[in-house]
């Protein structure tokens, strides 16, 4: 059997499950798979986490260099996030340059980084217009079964809770832990058949009508979004998708 007639059969019946308010997995429409995060998880990095959201599987690695900052910031570091989509998480994974699908990761989890202020950038300044700390955030996906923007951003803000600027070895000064202010923690909600069900896996996805990722900080405040595909949500349906943000974002705080 085709891979195509596999995708038709599942879509027809993800679709009906749903139209009985059901998921495959079992789960309600505003819960989210298992979660288990681990830190320190790779030696070489100044700060990392391994992320299992159901079965996606990620590992975040922060690593910080000495350069110069922007001409239009010259008081803050400088922030650059990549995402790396390998063939082996995943059949729908190509090798080769970055492709649309894994810049479009990178990006929404550097927007609900940077907007939601999870570093103070200013400390990581040294000599104002010649010196700051570049902090490199790479996502590497092992394993993909859906909803890489919240297992990644998951990921990162667990990454900067373990993290050590390391100043001493770069004849700076003592090492001091990364300057985190926030944990910008996103969510993420596809529509299918009119409802809205939050952490999709791969096969749910593939069903969607529409995406939407929200990221919220402790005190509840917005502070990113980022709607996908074609379908469109009513501003009823966006306010539902902020509110779970909410929710899920603390129940994931308090397990970081």
């Amino acid at each position: 059997m085709s891979k195509d007639v596999v995708a038709d059969l599942k879509r027809d019946h993800i679709s009906k499950l749903v139209a009985k308010g059901m998921r495959a997995d079992g789960r309600k429409f505003d819960e989210l798979r298992p979660l288990k995060i681990e830190t320190n998880f790779i030696g070489s990095a100044e700060g990392s986490a391994r992320v299992h959201l159901g079965n996606t599987e990620v590992v975040v690695g922060v690593k910080l260099i000495l350069g110069e900052p922007f001409p239009d910031t010259p008081n803050t570091g400088v922030l650059t996030t990549n995402a790396e989509l390998i063939p082996m998480a995943s059949d729908t994974f190509e090798g080769g340059p970055p492709d649309q699908e894994s810049i479009e990761v990178a990006r929404v989890i550097d927007r609900g980084i940077r907007e939601g202020h999870a570093v103070d950038m200013e400390k990581l300044c040294i000599t104002p217009g010649k010196e700051v700390w570049i902090m490199f955030v790479d996502v590497h996906v092992l394993d993909y079964d859906g909803n890489l923007f919240d297992a990644a951003n998951m990921g990162a803000v667990a990454a900067f809770n373990s993290a050590v600027v390391p100043a001493k070895r770069a004849g700076k000064g003592e090492d001091f832990p990364l300057p985190v202010m926030h944990q910008p923690i996103s969510v993420t909600a596809v529509k299918i058949g009119g409802k809205l069900l939050v952490d999709p896996t791969h096969d749910e996805e593939r069903v969607a009508e529409a995406r939407l990722t929200v990221a919220t900080i402790e005190d509840g405040n917005l502070c990113a979004m980022q709607k996908g595909l074609d379908g469109s949500f009513t501003m009823d349906e966006v306010f539902q998708v902020v509110d779970m943000s909410r929710r899920i974002g603390a129940e994931v705080r308090s397990k970081m």
